[in-house]
């Protein structure tokens, strides 16, 4: 006879069954329970970028393992990592121009690294990386993020370059993963190395759109009208939903598959 499901087990099966709608709903009142719990627990919300930002770095050390120990570069998008890169150097460009702070030294060192990770699935680990899968078209991303970047932008008093090339990194970050998921998705397997830094990209990202929402909720909209006017700053608040709802899938069938003692993270058709 087989024994009592765990509860984890119950409640995956139950989701699993429903319905895409009640799906999409089941994750949005996840998403704002998750936001009033880091509301009350977490006072300074400001932690919450701080936290973002190890749980990345976190994810890039996971990275820099797999490739410098396990010496293979399978399972990783390259054209990922150069969405990347481009939109990192174009943000530290504007950092440069338009204010100095701390996220230019940590956008620095995320470049550098990101820059070695290039360096490592093009040259030294090229027979590992599986260029087959990795077919997502940069175009699909570059183009209609350039063409939006001259629709909207923000609103402030520096060139209208520097305006147009900040708006452009903002809306590629939000879309530079997808290349990543659809590795994933074509191969279906995804081993434990490159799940966990997806994962934590996954988390990163939730902690920074939950930033921008509580400054949000606690500025009551001011800091919306401090960003600038038009449609520049809904569409920043979008970018940060946007990039986390993309990883929200694969970051439920991770952790379903932790749970589950699971070291290999196997994707159901149609996930990413």
């Amino acid at each position: 006879m087989k024994g009592p499901k765990r509860p984890i087990h119950a409640v995956a099966t139950w989701v699993r069954r429903q319905p895409p709608k009640i799906k999409v709903f089941l994750a949005l009142v996840s998403a704002l329970a998750a936001l009033v719990l880091l509301r009350l627990v977490v006072h300074d919300h400001d932690n919450l970028f701080v936290a973002a930002e190890a749980v990345h770095a976190l994810g890039i050390s996971v990275l820099i393992y797999k490739l410098t120990k396990e010496k293979t570069c399978a399972g990783l998008s390259l054209k990922s990592q150069e969405l990347t890169a481009l939109f990192l150097a174009v943000r530290l460009y504007c950092s440069f121009v338009m204010e100095f702070d701390l996220h230019t030294l940590l956008d620095s060192a995320t470049l550098v690294t990101t820059l070695w990770v290039i360096y490592m699935i093009r040259l030294n680990l090229k027979s590992s990386y599986m260029e087959e899968k990795d077919n997502f078209k940069i175009y699909y991303v570059v183009i209609p993020c350039s063409v939006l970047s001259f629709l909207i932008h923000p609103t402030t008093q520096h060139h209208i370059l520097n305006r147009i090339f900040w708006a452009f990194c903002v809306y590629l970050e939000a879309v530079s993963v997808l290349p990543q998921l659809r590795v994933m998705q074509n191969t279906k397997i995804v081993e434990p190395f490159t799940a966990h830094y997806v994962f934590a990209l996954g988390v990163a990202r939730f902690l920074s759109c939950a930033h921008w929402l509580l400054q949000v909720w606690d500025t009551r909209g001011r800091l919306l009208t401090a960003l600038g006017y038009g449609l520049w700053p809904p569409m920043v608040l979008l970018c940060e939903i946007v990039q986390t709802f993309i990883l929200a899938d694969f970051c439920y069938y991770y952790v379903k598959s932790i749970l589950g003692g699971q070291l290999v993270l196997r994707l159901p058709s149609g996930v990413v």
